[in-house]
């Protein structure tokens, strides 16, 4: 061998060793290029041929028994390559299609390789080579296939490379960066629009893992703030826990870490899939998400994490809680502990509910090639401006998300001008969730105790809204003494801080409402389907005080519940154009309190529910089974 093959060689060879390869893609196609003696076509765009010893080093790695044959041109550039790769066990079988009457061996090189094939070789072919034009299927490797009666597999390869001036752009990788390799699904006798089609789907892949891979200045100076943040949120924590907000025996969760002693968790074999949720809202309406991907894959796990102590009580409440239900709270996006929650549980995707966007937690998805959903999205005005103002970063972030399902058109274009794509309008998830659970007994038993009193319930209240819902309901009173108010404050921890101001009974210390009880606080959570149940009618909290944004309408007007709210409802506009005739707005007290004065009205029920679930549960198996 001369002086410049060699050279070459050792050139490739360091960029593809040093390369942080990710490999990935059909599980029939990992599995068909790792079997020897079976006789497969190997099929790449010819701009990846410098990349494709690296896809051959994996596979011998793995089974050492493999032959690899790589059908090559006859040209000086073709006789170059395979004395570069010769050594490395990748021999050529040279010879190309017949051009303009003139015979390049192409008949010779058919049978050779349909012999290789025969014989149990690997062998691989650029469809659109030597000369184009590029991505291209010329009849070669169609032929092959069919002769030889065996599956083709298209495979995508993208490295951190310099793009030649050839006319397919040749790839000249560059050492210590990354690269992916990605393997489409075998495909048996494909003619060449199929073939065309897998190839320059598994390639776009490749690209999109490898630029996603890349770290930019932004990434590198969020790793750097979440590097140097991380003591200041272990005192945070410390801090939380000390007011009750996290979990002492749990607390290690929040830096990636797991439990200590016989509890340790540990990662379940088979397919597991990572969702999560903030709170209690999100989780109640992700919760029949989960239930669907688990019907239709009984194989299939969950790691369900959320960010608050109430969310996870909502989660251990489940049937499945324990057995296919996973609870983590998710690590802060510090990347040591980010790193460590991923290579302990590796999800095969990860599935975010409504707002839950977090640069650090997406990016480093994106680098072990996790798909990442956004489902029931939502951007608030607010966010959508914040996240504007960020620039470049929060479009590279928007970019690495798989795709985005909004709940509606709002929302999916501020997602589509943050630059996601794409960007589905399904619906909100909340519609589609079932009616909120209660215990029989419990209300039967509390049913008895109020017997025929009207009951107006204030739901999910926030600080400032207990003061106006008392002076509606007294006021109220005038025309109906005997009417009960069941406040429920948003935040149970909230309860005994209400009840000493206002001096008012509480269920959370176990005092029953009693003929004598104008006002009774419900600071339990998790139980709103049962006092929805009991209601006459209800006011829906966070809209009329503080900032505002809502809750979520659908759940007491699916049970029947004639419904008010305040102005404030920012988060849930699509929600109220779709109840609009049968939700009422009140502005003030006095508004209120002619509301709970006038007549019941009638509440329609009909149209509150939608097959949103279904639709997700499909598009997001098709995702991560790609």
């Amino acid at each position: 061998m001369t002086l410049f093959p060699r050279l070459l060689r050792l050139w490739l060879g360091t960029c593809l060793r040093s390369t942080r390869w990710q490999v990935s893609g059909s599980p029939r196609a990992l599995e068909t290029l790792t079997t020897p003696a079976q006789g497969t076509v190997v099929a790449f765009w010819h701009r990846s041929l410098t990349l494709s010893p690296a896809l051959w080093f994996w596979a011998r790695t793995l089974e050492p028994r493999l032959e690899l044959r790589v059908l090559i041109s006859r040209n000086p550039d073709g006789m170059l390559i395979a004395d570069v790769v010769r050594p490395w066990g990748i021999i050529g079988i040279h010879g190309s299609s017949s051009k303009k009457g003139k015979n390049k061996g192409g008949a010779a090189v058919l049978r050779t390789a349909l012999k290789e094939l025969e014989a149990g070789s690997l062998v691989a072919i650029t469809p659109d080579g030597p000369r184009g034009p590029a991505e291209l299927v010329q009849p070669g490797a169609v032929a092959l296939s069919r002769l030889a009666r065996c599956a083709v597999v298209p495979v995508g390869m993208a490295s951190t490379s310099l793009r030649l001036p050839s006319w397919d752009g040749l790839a000249f990788p560059l050492p210590f960066g990354r690269g992916a390799l990605i393997m489409g699904e075998p495909l048996f006798q494909p003619d060449a629009t199929i073939l065309q089609n897998a190839l320059n789907d598994v390639s776009l892949r490749a690209e999109s893992v490898v630029r996603h891979r890349q770290s930019n200045l932004a990434d590198r100076l969020w790793r750097v703030a979440g590097t140097l943040m991380a003591p200041a949120l272990t005192v945070m924590l410390r801090i939380r826990l000390h007011r009750g907000r996290e979990l002492p025996d749990r607390l290690r969760e929040r830096m990636g870490l797991e439990r200590t002693g016989p509890r340790r968790g540990h990662r379940p074999t088979g397919q597991l899939l990572w969702i999560h949720a903030a709170s209690v809202g999100e989780t109640l309406c992700a919760l029949p998400l989960a239930e669907a991907l688990l019907e239709a894959r009984p194989e299939m796990r969950i790691l369900f994490t959320t960010a608050t102590v109430t969310g996870s009580e909502i989660v251990a409440r489940h049937p499945l809680y324990g057995q296919r239900i996973i609870h983590r709270f998710i690590p802060h996006d510090v990347p040591r502990w980010l790193r460590r929650f991923l290579n302990l549980w590796q999800p095969e995707g990860a599935i975010f509910v409504e707002s839950e966007l977090w640069p650090g937690i997406i990016a480093a998805c994106s680098r072990r090639d996790i798909p990442v959903m956004l489902v029931n999205g939502r951007l608030s005005d607010r966010s959508a401006r914040l996240w504007t103002r960020l620039g470049d970063p929060a479009r590279r972030m928007m970019k690495r998300l798989s795709w985005v399902a909004a709940r509606g058109p709002e929302d999916a274009a501020r997602f589509r001008a943050l630059g996601a794509l794409p960007v589905y309008e399904d619906g909100d998830l909340k519609q589609d969730a079932p009616p909120l659970a209660y215990e029989e007994t419990e209300y039967a038993r509390l049913k008895s105790l109020i017997g025929d009193r009207p009951v107006f319930v204030a739901a999910s209240t926030h600080p400032g809204e207990e003061e106006l819902v008392l002076q509606a309901a007294e006021k109220a009173r005038r025309l109906q003494p005997d009417l009960l108010t069941i406040i429920v404050p948003r935040h149970p921890a909230r309860g005994a801080e209400l009840a000493a101001r206002f001096d008012l009974p509480r269920r959370a210390a176990g005092q029953d409402p009693t003929p004598q009880t104008q006002t009774w606080l419900a600071d339990t959570l998790g139980e709103l389907g049962l006092f929805y149940r009991l209601a006459d009618r209800c006011f829906l909290g966070n809209s009329l005080a503080g900032k505002g944004g809502g809750h979520n309408p659908f759940e007491p007007l699916r049970l029947g519940v004639p419904t008010a709210t305040g102005p404030k409802m920012e988060n849930w506009r699509e929600a109220m154009a779709t109840v609009s005739d049968t939700i009422h707005i009140v502005n003030d007290v006095e508004c209120l309190t002619r509301w709970l004065e006038s007549p019941l009205p009638p509440v329609r029920t009909t149209g509150l529910q939608r097959s949103v679930v279904s639709v997700l549960r499909d598009r997001i198996l098709k995702t991560v089974e790609r």
